[in-house]
């Protein structure tokens, strides 16, 4: 196998990225949907944007620290490849 284009490889990243993005973007939505639409109308009423608003500041808080404390892990702990060559 022959080295990796760097452009391909970027691309491919940032592909990844977009798509993991539209995954959260979708599990937010439809858990705030759960949890918020009582009934559907021509209007959210004020009870429900206030839970739309709460719900999605408290998905991507979550996210953040989830992501924050597996960064944490990461940078303690050797990569698990790494622990094997030793």
């Amino acid at each position: 196998l022959g080295s990796v284009d760097p452009q391909l490889q970027h691309f491919i990243e940032v592909e990844t990225q977009k798509q993991r993005f539209q995954q959260l973007v979708h599990q937010m939505t439809e858990l705030c949907w759960e949890k918020c639409m009582d009934k559907p109308g021509p209007k959210l009423d004020s009870r429900a944007e206030a839970c739309f608003v709460n719900c999605v500041e408290r998905f991507i808080d979550t996210s953040q620290f989830i992501l924050n404390r597996l960064e944490q892990t990461q940078k303690t702990k050797p990569i698990f490849s790494e622990s094997l060559s030793d």
